[in-house]
């Protein structure tokens, strides 16, 4: 769904809107007279207009928010009861503090110009230019846009040089650029390129930072594929990150209505009921550890284990493998390693077993975790959460369970796979840093 279509399931009438995180924390809660309006403000002009506070705020509020709940009301009057109860219950911080003054880049395409440049900006203003993002996740696009320039996809001017056909650089501006020389720059400047060719590079640059990116990611990931199978990893590895750019810069933002005593989210003992249910569970899956792998193309692998009870991370439970069995790309048996070597170490240190095991992956990372439990001589119920669909895979059952996008015990298993494959990734990163330095 678009964004154009999620916000068209808001109503035009008074209400309150929370604003949550990817861990659906309730980060603002704001009251409207209009609730489609005020919410699609927040996307249209990113706060033209605003004070300086409240532009900082939006600014760095929105490329958190991955979720928007709302509370359709009778009134404005009683969107206003119910915003300042729900505040004072739970005291989101951008409506209780702002002190800092941090603020998230956006890309900036100087269409306003003749020649148009590319670049990034904390400032956004009413120029003319187009303004893309904001970007939380700076250091993932940065290096896309230098995998771009290399690659001549935008070659725009990177200089800041104001020049126009009435007004053209002077001689010696032009041959004392380094791009220039080194043809890294089309150089419209010299007239290499005429005004109106320029145009259609910055043109489809723009029709790329609007979203329209599938062609590119696909050629990506066959060049990451070839360079994987040529050895040449760490080119692998940069184009692997190219692609998390552009999975970062398309994420979406769900809309949804819900009643009041939802806002919250219902308690962990009746989402671990739900789940038992949903599963066909023993008992409440309370205790929680779930596994993933991580590698570069069977390099570097490693694997971890993180533990969740009542929905709360125990850091002092967490672990992580390197995998010292398999060779090459096997994801499978790198999984059967991990979680018997985990399981093993439960058994021999007589320690509790958790309630649920859960797998990232599908069929074949959940097969391969069920041989290594029984290997281990221990019976724990186990099943797998894919990413493609968030479908849910359970041992002895043909078909997936599929539960609601926005069923809270969806929500509790996708929160306890991404912490693990989070400290999977992190592990991972930081073998591969030792061993740079190491060859250096």
């Amino acid at each position: 769904m678009s964004r154009s279509e999620m916000l068209e399931a808001l109503p035009h009438a008074p209400g309150v809107y929370l604003m949550k995180d990817s861990a659906f924390r309730i980060l603002y809660i704001g009251k409207a007279k209009d609730l489609r309006k005020r919410v699609s403000s927040y996307f249209k002009s990113a706060a033209d207009g605003l004070s300086g506070t409240q532009e900082l705020k939006i600014r760095t509020m929105m490329p958190l928010v991955r979720k928007i709940d709302y509370l359709a009301c009778a009134s404005e009057r009683e969107a206003l009861l119910l915003e300042r109860k729900l505040i004072q219950r739970h005291q989101p911080f951008f409506n209780s503090l702002w002190l800092d003054d941090k603020s998230y880049p956006y890309i900036k395409l100087t269409m306003a110009e003749d020649y148009p440049r590319l670049f990034w900006t904390r400032c956004k203003s009413r120029d003319g230019a187009l303004y893309f993002g904001p970007y939380p996740k700076v250091s993932l696009v940065k290096n896309l846009l230098r995998h771009l320039w290399r690659r001549r996809f935008f070659p725009l001017r990177p200089c800041r040089w104001n020049f126009s056909p009435q007004a053209p650089l002077s001689r010696k501006k032009i041959l004392g650029c380094l791009y220039y020389h080194t043809r890294e720059c089309p150089a419209p400047c010299a007239e290499r390129i005429s005004r109106t060719d320029y145009r259609k590079i910055a043109n489809a640059a723009a029709f790329f930072f609007g979203g329209k990116f599938k062609k590119l990611r696909a050629s990506i990931a066959s060049d990451m594929r070839r360079r994987a199978r040529a050895l040449e990893f760490e080119r692998a590895q940069e184009l692997k990150l190219c692609l998390e750019a552009l999975d970062h810069m398309g994420e979406r933002v769900a809309v949804e209505k819900i009643k009041e005593d939802q806002v919250q989210g219902p308690k962990p003992p009746d989402v671990a009921r739900a789940l038992e249910r949903a599963l066909g569970l023993p008992k409440p899956p309370l205790h929680i550890e779930a596994f993933d792998i991580s590698n570069l193309f069977g390099k570097q692998a490693v694997g971890s284990v993180v533990c969740l009870r009542s929905g709360e991370p125990l850091l002092g439970h967490y672990r992580r493998f390197r995998v010292r069995t398999v060779a090459g790309i096997d994801d499978f048996a790198m999984m059967r390693e991990v979680v018997g070597r985990h399981l093993t170490r439960l058994v021999k240190a007589k320690s509790e077993f958790p309630d649920l095991v859960l797998i990232d992956g599908g069929k074949g990372q959940l097969a391969a975790a069920v041989q290594a439990a029984q290997s281990a001589g221990v019976s724990v119920p186990l099943a797998g959460l894919a990413k493609r669909e968030e479908e849910i895979f359970v041992p002895g059952r043909e078909e997936p369970v599929r539960l609601l996008r926005s069923d809270p015990a969806l929500h509790w298993l996708q929160r306890v796979r991404d912490e693990a494959h989070r400290f999977a990734i992190s592990y991972h990163r930081l073998l591969r840093k030792k061993r740079l330095l190491e060859e250096a």
